[in-house]
């Protein structure tokens, strides 16, 4: 038995309408950022923020020449720091969706799930490139203090 035209066509929009859903939400960098809890914008802010204050560090210790001045104790403190207060945020993340799934009171769609999850992998991924960063620009500051030692 065949259905009519506006029978089937109606079927048909009806079944796309959940894959049109998904399809129009795509889940991006900027996206997982604005979907954040406000504190966890705080530190992915701090942890870029110091990491673009390393670089600046870094670049005012060689334009110095031979003076020796500041900066090396901020360097030092993001190598160690910044991977810290990134799996910091994340676990913080997982721990809260965690306790969000566990007062579900149904199975929760893998869909609802993946933004916290990308919002954990994002902390991460932060606080490894400010602690990546840290440790490249103390290598540079370390190997400058080296020769100004040695030259002396």
């Amino acid at each position: 038995m065949r259905l009519p035209l506006p029978t089937a066509t109606a079927g048909l929009m009806l079944a796309s309408l959940p894959g049109a859903a998904f399809a129009q939400s795509r889940l991006t960098l900027s996206g997982v950022f604005a979907d954040a809890d406000e504190t966890m914008k705080a530190l992915m802010i701090a942890l870029v923020a110091a990491s673009l204050a390393a670089v600046v560090v870094t670049a005012l210790k060689l334009a110095s020449g031979r003076r020796l001045n500041g900066g090396s104790a901020f360097v030092s403190a993001l190598r160690l720091g910044g991977p810290l207060m990134g799996l910091v945020g994340a676990a913080f993340v997982l721990l809260m969706g965690f306790i969000g799934i566990a007062n579900a009171n149904g199975p929760v769609p893998v869909t609802v799930l993946a933004p916290g999850f990308a919002e954990a992998a994002l902390l991460f991924l932060l606080g490894l490139i400010a602690g990546v960063v840290g440790v490249v620009c103390h290598w540079i500051i370390e190997s400058r203090i080296d020769r100004a030692v040695l030259q002396s």
